[in-house]
């Protein structure tokens, strides 16, 4: 009979801890756990140091790559606020066509083949045609395209200066188009005009490129051995001038002394290194323009296909941008879902560690002590229903004896545990456990 009691006290205090431990897990289950380091307990523990100082080891290189995954990211984000330069090829096209010259006349009679100066109809007349369009990548992928600039968005100022008898034809003889803010883009430029002679056409562009093109005085040309470059880039080759002639001072790093070939561009034997840009602005000027020729004779036929050039032109890398972005974007959200997921699951099994080295500790120390570890259990319970209770022990008693004597006190959801463990107590005792 004694021998059967024993199995009901242990089971008694084994199913309140149990019934404790399960509400946590269910607790744990529902609200997101975040905490993933490991349990104090199984750091100091012999039994489990390797292991503990491998995951260590593994929260540590994942800090360094998060931070790494972090910088590289506002790099991104800083680079897209960037021009990204790139050399692209701007193709330019020029074409006329003519209407009432003398040679379309032919074969009219009477009135239809003379002037109507009221309509217009019949007087000798031309139209001067200026498109442009930027080539497109070769072999690029059609999700990879970005819609193609138009042609008035990459000049900034253009000339079109006419060769012809000013005595005939005194007005309107040079156009200029400068571009304005807010000013709507287009794919090419019409100039009309009347006339049937021969006229030579010249075409003055300056080309709008990013970052802005620069062209260098001969004398720093010569050094750098390079024409036109954006300020950035001058700067920069001359400093790789600098560190590849070694003309950086041992003591002071902030000081520059001049060979005989920089002597002339900073007119001193020394220059600090923060006056550089300023002493290269000194050198640099304005690019030269694209100047076109042209020839139009309304008097044959104009030619089928237009004339075109090529020319290199610095624009910002908008293809480039567009993966860039496409890149960070696609990836913030999906490595964002996957790694939330991952660090859901490490810290669900961190919390089912410790709920283990939990039942470990409680085990282990009934197992070491049974009669010691129920009385610390028993006290540790008391002292738990006293700060529910919101009350002190009184005379001995563990709860007021005005709660007593109310049979609601006896329906709360605690008495049932607390009787199985007292009976548990009962029973050990009384079996001299």
């Amino acid at each position: 009979m004694q021998e059967a009691q024993k199995p009901a006290a242990k089971y008694a205090l084994f199913s309140s801890y149990a019934s404790h431990t399960l509400s946590q897990d269910l607790d744990a289950r529902k609200r997101k756990i975040t905490d993933r380091n490991l349990p104090n307990a199984l750091l100091q523990s012999p039994e489990f140091a390797e292991d503990s100082a491998m995951y260590r080891d593994l929260l540590q290189m994942e800090r360094k790559l998060d931070w790494t995954m972090t910088r590289k990211r506002v790099e991104v984000h800083d680079a897209l606020q960037r021009i990204i330069p790139t050399t692209r090829t701007l193709r330019i096209f020029l074409s006329h066509t003519v209407s009432g010259q003398p040679w379309q006349r032919e074969g009219l009679e009477g009135e239809a083949a003379k002037p109507n100066l009221e309509t217009g109809e019949n007087i000798p007349a031309w139209q001067f045609r200026i498109d442009g369009r930027v080539l497109e990548i070769p072999n690029q992928r059609a999700k990879d395209r970005v819609p193609p600039r138009k042609f008035s968005t990459l000049i900034k100022h253009m000339v079109v200066e006419l060769d012809r008898d000013t005595t005939l034809y005194p007005e309107g003889n040079i156009v200029e188009w400068l571009r304005a803010p807010n000013q709507p883009a287009l794919d090419g430029f019409t100039i009309r005009r009347k006339g049937d002679t021969p006229t030579k056409i010249r075409i003055v562009m300056h080309l709008d490129q990013q970052p802005e093109q620069y062209k260098l005085h001969p004398d720093l040309a010569n050094i750098l051995g390079i024409k036109e470059d954006s300020r950035t880039g001058v700067i920069q080759a001359l400093w790789n001038y600098i560190k590849t002639q070694n003309l950086q001072d041992k003591v002071d790093r902030r000081v520059v002394r001049a060979d005989a070939r920089l002597r002339p561009i900073f007119n001193a034997e020394t220059a600090y290194i923060q006056h550089l840009p300023e002493l290269v602005n000194r050198y640099l000027l304005p690019p030269d323009p694209i100047i076109l020729h042209y020839t139009l004779n309304p008097a044959v036929p104009p030619p089928e296909k237009p004339s075109a050039w090529d020319v290199e032109v610095k624009v910002d890398d908008a293809n480039l941008k567009s993966r860039m972005q496409h890149v960070v974007v696609s990836m913030a959200q999906d490595s964002a879902r996957d790694l939330t997921k991952l660090d859901e699951e490490i810290a669900l099994h961190i919390q089912s560690l410790n709920n283990a080295q939990m039942k470990r500790t409680f085990l282990r120390a009934f197992a070491d002590d049974p009669r010691g570890f129920i009385q610390t259990w028993l006290e540790s319970q008391s002292r738990d229903l006293e700060s529910v209770l919101a009350s002190g022990p009184s005379e001995g008693a563990m709860v007021r004896q005005e709660d007593l004597k109310r049979t609601e006190f006896f329906r709360l959801p605690w008495v049932e545990e607390a009787v199985a463990i007292q009976e548990g107590m009962r029973l050990a005792a009384k079996a001299g456990l």
